[in-house]
């Protein structure tokens, strides 16, 4: 069983690419933890990482890579594959889609507590953390989040010229000028921008761009009818709600701002268990729901966005509409940030500032007295202090 693996991983070891390395979690994935877990969507390159990593730190005799949805898993377990390993000397062992495989909580545990000289890592589900209060891997496990590749990487994978990265503060204070000596010095930059907003945000673009929009409705797809009701243990029949959160917020174009009440009973279901929907949607990473800021804990969104630009123009054309780009702007916005929230005056509030998204016409009258406000205009580059292009959002360092 064991050359059958090691058969296959020297082939995909090969294959791994090693001039782009999203350093930022491979650093992550080097913890001296035994126990880390990558999780993310589909699509956004788990499993080239975890080969990256194998590859640039161990000899292929050091290491064992196993897919959980092999279909040789049938025969075995990832205990028994782990055992047979540790008996000839195995350092790292490596499940990719863990949660493919039906106890992966149980057998994780077991592994780790019975070979304490083991390294393991493992890639998932971005909804897997809803399960390890089960097995209490939460005491034992880092887990690593995962998200698509912000604009600077898209650049920086599709080898273009790379651009220095900039924090939120130098960005707030310099970012006119900073946009100014960027947008002379890369005449393109703003059309790799538009380019990014429609494809860029997972690293398969670099493939196919014509079948990018294919590929990624297709991933988004196997979430909804796959990993939902696989990983939160729910009836086949309860994914047609979340079809119809999808199209409600497609056909609404502009960002919603829906009554929770009225939407639930839209859909049919009670608003506690809209709001369970709505987690689920965030935490597969289809969904972005803005609160408002508050010291109290609130599962109420006050507007509802995809999580990227990818996301909603795929959706846009599978509906056969068009996407709204007040909507864009603010979906790629609110996804350059970790902790973002809704404002009342103006659209955004991150940390004690407000930002208002707009075209590069757009006006201060909406902030024009409200302090540490700003201006963000879908334009190349401006002159004006307060106000900042959009896409500067996209190399903030992190």
């Amino acid at each position: 069983m064991l050359n059958y693996f090691r058969n296959k991983q020297a082939r995909l070891i090969q294959a791994a690419p090693e001039k782009f390395i999203r350093e930022q979690y491979l650093k992550k994935i080097l913890s001296p933890n035994r126990l880390v877990g990558i999780i993310g969507q589909r699509g956004v390159g788990k499993t080239t990482l975890l080969l990256q990593y194998l590859k640039t730190n161990f000899s292929m005799s050091e290491f064992l890579y196993v897919s959980a949805d092999d279909i040789y898993i049938a025969d075995t377990t990832l205990y028994d594959l782990a055992d047979e390993f540790s008996i000839i000397g195995g350092k790292v062992i490596v499940f990719d889609e863990i949660h493919k495989y039906k106890n992966w909580a149980q057998e994780l545990k077991n592994i780790y507590d019975s070979f304490p000289e083991m390294v393991i890592r493992f890639s998932g589900s971005s909804m897997l953390n809803i399960l390890y209060e089960k097995y209490d891997l939460s005491r034992r496990c880092v887990t690593i989040h995962m998200e698509t590749l912000s604009f600077h990487e898209f650049l920086e994978l599709s080898g273009k010229k790379i651009l220095a990265r900039y924090s939120l503060d130098e960005i707030i204070k310099a970012g006119s000028q900073i946009s100014l000596d960027l947008a002379l010095s890369n005449t393109n930059l703003y059309s790799n921008f538009l380019d990014y907003l429609k494809y860029g945000a997972y690293p398969f673009f670099i493939e196919d761009r014509n079948e990018f929009k294919t590929k990624l409705f297709n991933a988004l797809q196997k979430i909804i009818n796959e990993d939902i009701p696989s990983c939160n243990k729910m009836e086949y029949g309860h994914v047609s709600v979340f079809k119809r959160l999808i199209a409600k917020l497609i056909e609404s174009g502009v960002p919603y701002k829906g009554n929770i009440a009225k939407l639930s009973r839209t859909l049919g279901i009670t608003p506690p268990t809209l709001n369970t929907y709505l987690d689920i949607l965030n935490d597969t990473k289809i969904f972005h729901s803005i609160k408002k800021y508050s010291t109290k804990i609130s599962r109420k969104p006050e507007k509802l966005l995809f999580n990227n630009t990818n996301i909603l123009y795929t959706f846009a054309e599978e509906f056969g509409v068009d996407a709204n780009i007040g909507t864009v702007r603010e979906t790629f916005f609110a996804g350059c940030f970790s902790q973002i929230y809704y404002s009342d005056i103006g659209d955004f509030r991150v940390q004690d500032m407000i930002f208002e998204i707009g075209g590069k016409n757009k006006t201060f009258n909406q902030i024009h007295d409200v302090k540490n406000s700003y201006l963000v205009i879908d334009t190349n580059y401006t002159t004006d202090t307060r106000k900042i292009p959009i896409w500067l959002f996209g190399l903030i360092d992190y």
